[in-house]
């Protein structure tokens, strides 16, 4: 591609970003638009090295993984608006005691995108695979994101400390629930990003997970059913 070419591919990108995040309701200054942006292009650079993602088309990425993950940032922050003392901070503000943990993260879907859009919260990214979190930690430092973190972990071996779980399209809300539960603070809650209407998952749940919501999501410009799956442990 010319210079002229690749210009006019940002250019596009943006526009693309903007318009998506204005039809999820979503306020986000030019600096969170820059780094999304920015975030997207250390996924093309380091996805040869990395696998990080088997998506290759810039605008695939953009639509399927980075648009697609811009649709849980509005139910996690009316989510945290109801936690008591922890309202919803404007964009700018430092993090703060809110934590969420992304599980099986791979190259920072949702998370590195709830950072950004969310940089109130505490965002930590966990996966099994030591270079795909390294790669995490590389994304925080090169665009200063005190509030992310990569973690080189089982997520089995992670007990307490996180307001939210999450994860997108990670496993079975079965197993999901089970490997995490020992990451939530009492009364925390899992947030799990599923294409449609996972029935057998939610039938297979263990005894005491409590669904209490399946929020269905719009992916603007993604012709896909999304959900999100709201779940606690009951008591």
């Amino acid at each position: 591609m010319t210079t002229v070419d690749l210009q006019a591919m940002a250019s596009l990108h943006r526009q693309q970003l903007e318009a998506s995040a204005a039809a999820l309701a979503l306020t986000l200054s030019a600096q969170q638009v820059d780094l999304l942006l920015a975030y997207m292009g250390w996924l093309q650079k380091w996805n040869k090295v990395y696998n990080l993602t088997s998506l290759r088309d810039p605008a695939e990425m953009l639509s399927h993984h980075l648009i697609d993950s811009l649709s849980a940032v509005a139910p996690l922050q009316r989510h945290l608006s109801t936690l008591p003392g922890e309202p919803v901070a404007p964009a700018g503000a430092p993090a703060q005691s809110v934590r969420v943990l992304d599980v099986g993260s791979g190259g920072g879907l949702p998370g590195v995108v709830l950072a950004i859009c969310l940089p109130h919260v505490s965002v930590t990214c966990v996966d099994t695979v030591n270079k795909k979190a390294a790669f995490i930690q590389q994304v925080a430092a090169a665009l200063r994101l005190p509030n992310l973190k990569g973690l080189h972990a089982r997520v089995e071996t992670i007990q307490g400390g996180f307001d939210v779980v999450t994860s997108r399209a990670f496993a079975s809300l079965r197993d999901f629930t089970t490997w995490s539960r020992g990451a939530l603070v009492p009364g925390g809650v899992w947030m799990a990003m599923k294409g449609k209407r996972p029935a057998q998952e939610l039938a297979e749940l263990a005894a005491d997970v409590d669904v209490f919501h399946v929020e269905p999501l719009h992916v603007p410009g993604l012709d896909a059913e999304r959900c999100m799956v709201w779940m606690r442990v009951k008591g």
